[in-house]
């Protein structure tokens, strides 16, 4: 039979791959890079802004408007007699200053504007909570990938021993053909895994990439001894109760319901009267303002003439073809598409954050239960080795329990990203989620993390890795 193995170094023996020396950033230094450089961010800071300045434009219907205009003119007349014709001709300076009195219409469109300032500072506050788990699922899926790249190699050597082993009892006669062939398509299987780890972790670093428009080389790790705790409280309806008062995506909607309901009030205040203040002051010459034929009253003056005005201009409006009524009609449908969005919406979050919850529940107890696979399917490695060696076992059964170790700690790893991500997808359903809660995550990081060395927790045995 084939000599005892030592199960640490057969499980556990993946080789130590060289690091290129670069500073390992933490969770909260990418968060940083995509604040500054992400395009989706600042393309929602910019639609912020945009829709902000509704308010002053809507502001100004109600304040004072004042215009300067100049003209001139030349004016023919003739009369019905030989030889009476005339031409004058000169200029006009006229100011005129317009005080809105009564405008109902554009007292509701600034409220209008005004709920739709604030549904766009909500709209950016949400955008902003997402990049915050944008950041964090590229940097965990990093970190994640990274794991699975390490348990993919450590899987690949172990099985390369397995196959050396079997190839070397084939040699002394303590093994058949179907071992070795069994212990290739194993060792085949574990190399074609690897090549698709190494993908993965590329397309993490380049997700990472694009995010944050930084290249990265290294990045700090999670500890194995994170704390794993339940929600507090652990109560769904107490996460749905918070969500739908603090939810940002719902509070924005809210605006947007009150923007269509406001819009309805000023379309019908479009059948109220309105009441302006006009000043205005002229000054020009006679024939220019008008008053250049009163040589047919029996006179003429052909000097500068200054003219002032003060008064109130009412208009009742009566009929514009159905126009109004048929805006009135628009905004009220308008108004039931919201309320429709609005209750769509709110059982969307509800039942998003139940999930969560039970999600977060449930990653809890797969972190726990994980780690523990590991050491129980440590046992059945360490088993299958014995009975392999006293003849009860085949090869089969200790590649298949090698196997399952090695899922398991996939599994372990994993969840403990899932669990990380879950907490936050929570906090980002209820409304809660704020970059406190990056930052805070730094206590659980790892500076010299090393995949190779740490994609296990250290308390599990193995020896030192070996090129």
């Amino acid at each position: 039979m084939l000599a005892p193995l030592l199960l640490a170094e057969q499980v556990f023996g993946a080789s130590v791959g060289t690091t290129e020396l670069a500073l390992p950033y933490d969770l909260w230094q990418v968060y940083q890079d995509a604040r500054l450089n992400n395009s989706a961010l600042a393309a929602a800071r910019s639609d912020r802004a945009a829709r902000g300045e509704a308010v002053p434009q809507a502001r100004t219907g109600l304040l004072p408007t004042l215009s300067v205009s100049a003209e001139m003119n030349s004016n023919f007349m003739s009369l019905d007699q030989p030889g009476h014709q005339t031409r004058r001709s000169g200029t006009s300076y006229q100011i005129t200053l317009n005080q809105p009195v009564f405008r109902v219409d554009r007292w509701f469109g600034l409220k209008a504007a005004l709920a739709q300032d604030r549904q766009a500072q909500l709209e950016f506050s949400a955008a902003e909570q997402k990049l915050m788990l944008d950041s964090a699922q590229a940097y965990f899926g990093l970190l994640k990938a990274q794991d699975g790249l390490a348990t993919a190699k450590a899987e690949t050597t172990a099985f390369r021993r397995q196959l050396d082993l079997a190839e070397k009892g084939l040699q002394l006669g303590l093994s058949d053909r179907t071992d070795v062939l069994q212990a290739q398509a194993s060792h085949d299987t574990a190399r074609a895994n690897r090549i698709v780890a190494e993908k993965q972790l590329d397309d993490a670093f380049e997700a990472l990439d694009t995010l944050t428009h930084q290249r990265y080389v290294v990045i700090q790790g999670v500890r194995h001894n994170m704390p794993v705790a339940l929600p507090i409280p652990n109560d769904a309806r107490a996460w749905v109760k918070t969500a739908m008062q603090q939810n940002l995506t719902i509070l924005a909607s809210q605006h947007a319901l009150e923007v269509a309901q406001q819009t309805v009030s000023a379309h019908k205040a479009g059948f109220a009267p309105t009441l302006d203040a006009v000043m205005r002051y002229q000054i020009g010459n006679n024939d220019a303002l008008g008053y250049g034929n009163s040589e047919l009253r029996g006179g003429s003056y052909g000097g500068n003439v200054e003219q002032r005005s003060v008064g109130l201009q009412l208009n009742f409006p009566l009929f514009n073809g159905g126009q109004t009524h048929s805006q009135v009609r628009e905004a009220a449908h308008r108004v039931d598409q919201r309320a429709y969005l609005n209750d769509d919406l709110r059982r969307q979050v509800a039942e998003s954050t139940r999930n969560l919850h039970r999600s977060l529940n449930s990653s809890v107890e797969q972190v726990q239960a994980h780690r523990q696979s590991i050491i129980s399917n440590q046992g059945a490695v360490l088993a299958s080795q014995m009975g392999f060696q006293v003849g009860t076992r085949n090869i089969v059964d200790v590649l298949e329990a090698q196997r399952q170790l090695y899922n398991a700690v996939r599994e372990y790893n994993n969840s403990r990203y899932d669990y990380l991500l879950d907490t936050l997808r929570l906090k980002q359903s209820v409304g809660t989620l704020a970059p406190r809660d990056l930052r805070s995550l730094g206590d659980y990081l790892n500076p010299d993390y090393d995949p190779d060395r740490d994609f296990l927790p250290p308390e599990f045995p193995r020896m030192l890795k070996r090129g």
